[in-house]
């Protein structure tokens, strides 16, 4: 009867453990999944942004020398052609991205041209060129048509270029002529492998995708999806000026990590609206999440056997006032105020029960502790409000109310007008009974699910639950409900006292999707009724 109990015993621990580890297993693959989702998924948002901004530099910087050549004497008076053929081989010498640089006169007949390339030649129907005369041109990537068989093209890949163009004025205001660059695409090809190279470091199966705005057509990738079209929501978001990361399905079926950004510009130049795109399978993503799965499962196999041969061997002695003590931390459990029972006479059990007991004791005073540092942690010593720390926590669970309640939140950004006065002029006691009493006064003109902050100094932010019909015009009613209340003189230190308040709104998410965007454009509210009179509201407008 007892090896039948003892191994009753075993045959337990082994399944307890094992389903533990199951449950670990899923419980981690699940939550590991997910945090690795999204922290590739930011890397590949950061990564098609950084690519996107690597290319509208790239086109910045050369549109901008082709802005300064256009410029120099020799350019806007060709006279000394000669000259002018030694500036634009020098040119493309130092920046050899430039495939063909040439000067055209007012009519498109090439004057000059890196390599004599063109040399004499009419241009005049070119896009370059008809469009370059206008002022200022930068074009698409398009497959070269003059140049095709008058460049070495070592690889035997159709030729892409990109045009620069600007027009030459001369010093007497009239036309000259037509400065026409263009640029070899195949520079994408380098920073495209400098930006991707981080991810391949990590094995991971990364492509990037530069999608012109030209009907979504793929101008850079893998090279049997160059030049055909490619209808993602990534690209639409993109499109929107979003940066951010989906999972989607692509057109070979594949489900792929997507990051996205839009090329849209850099300083003077405005760019192109190239959407950059970089994926990752998602089974590249979730690999290291199921070799994780993996060992888990075999670390549990292997605990179930050792904790079987243990428990074999102890049950005998244990099982019993295990039992006790099991029950006893189940009442605990749920909530019944009683004692892990104290075991002597057995060494091992005395010490566990002894443990447990100071263990409970010791969480209890933890929990207490943590409580009570939490709390002044997001209070705001001076004047019982919640502080900044504080915000984050409570924007979370305000958004999920608004939500669910079909309502936004307006936020309210406020500034004492007046306070370094008292500050200066009746000390800084003073100026702390005041903002004790703003505190109070500002808790009475919200209602109870909504709350008030001290960011610092004399700046506070109300947060209030607004309708998504009219948020603007009730949190006007708040506002100025809480300009009177402040205008009102404060009786301290045996004085009258008298502030303003200058207060700026803004509304979520009809402003912004993100809370602390709305937050920022309440406090530029907030300026703009300082600057036009304070103690008054003003909202931002999208």
């Amino acid at each position: 009867m007892k090896m039948k109990l003892r191994t009753y015993v075993a045959v337990i621990f082994a399944a307890v453990i094992f389903l533990l580890t199951a449950v670990l297993v899923l419980t981690i693959g699940k939550q590991s999944g997910e945090k690795m989702k999204e922290e590739i998924g930011n890397q590949l948002s950061t990564t098609a942004y950084q690519m996107a901004d690597k290319l509208d530099f790239f086109m910045w910087a050369r549109a901008g020398e082709i802005d300064v050549i256009s410029q120099l004497k020799d350019i806007k008076n060709p006279d000394d052609l000669h000259s002018v053929q030694e500036l634009l081989d020098q040119l493309q010498k130092s920046f050899p991205s430039f495939s063909w640089v040439g000067l055209t006169d007012r009519d498109g007949k090439v004057l000059a041209a890196t390599q004599r390339i063109l040399a004499g030649k009419d241009i005049s129907k070119r896009p370059v060129y008809q469009e370059g005369i206008k002022g200022h041109f930068i074009g698409d990537v398009h497959e070269a048509v003059l140049l095709a068989k008058l460049l070495p093209n070592p690889t035997g890949e159709p030729l892409q270029f990109v045009d620069i163009s600007k027009a030459v004025v001369g010093d007497d205001g009239e036309l000259v002529g037509v400065l026409a660059a263009h640029l070899s695409w195949e520079w994408s090809r380098q920073v495209e492998k400098d930006i991707v190279q981080p991810l391949k470091d990590d094995s991971r199966d990364a492509e990037i995708f530069v999608v012109s705005k030209q009907n979504d057509t793929v101008i850079l990738g893998p090279e049997k999806m160059v030049g055909k079209p490619l209808h993602l929501d990534s690209v639409n978001l993109a499109r929107k000026g979003q940066n951010n990361w989906l999972l989607e399905t692509w057109p070979d079926g594949g489900r792929y990590l997507t990051g996205y950004a839009l090329g849209d510009g850099y300083q003077n130049y405005s760019g192109l609206g190239w959407s950059v795109l970089v994926r990752i399978p998602e089974e590249t993503a979730y690999a290291p999440v199921r070799e994780l799965q993996n060992m888990l499962l075999l670390i549990g196999v292997i605990s179930s056997v050792v904790f079987a041969l243990i428990g074999w061997l102890i049950a005998g002695f244990i099982t019993k006032p295990l039992q006790h003590i099991s029950h006893t931390a189940n009442r605990l459990r749920a909530g019944e105020r009683v004692e892990i029972p104290y075991y002597s006479g057995i060494k091992d059990i005395e010490i566990l029960s002894l443990s447990l007991r100071e263990l409970v004791d010791s969480l209890v005073r933890t929990v207490s502790d943590l409580g009570r540092m939490e709390n002044l942690a997001h209070t705001d010593n001076l004047t019982g409000l919640m502080n900044r720390i504080a915000l984050d926590p409570f924007l979370e669970t305000a958004m999920k109310k608004a939500q669910s309640m079909d309502e936004t939140l307006t936020f309210l950004y406020l500034d004492l007008d007046g306070f370094k006065l008292v500050n200066d002029t009746h000390g800084h006691h003073t100026g702390d009974l005041l903002l004790q009493e703003v505190a109070t006064r500002l808790k009475r003109c919200i209602r109870a699910d909504e709350s008030a902050f001290r960011l610092g100094g004399d700046e506070f932010l109300v947060v209030l639950f607004t309708s998504a019909a009219n948020p603007v015009q009730e949190a006007a009613v708040t506002a100025e409900k809480i300009i009177a209340s402040l205008n009102q003189p404060f009786d301290l230190a045996n004085q009258q006292l008298h502030v303003g308040c200058s207060v700026g709104g803004a509304v979520w998410p009809t402003n912004d999707q993100e809370p602390i965007a709305v937050i920022r454009y309440a406090d530029e509210a907030l300026y703009v009724s300082k600057r036009t009179g304070k103690n008054k509201v003003t909202f931002h407008k999208s």
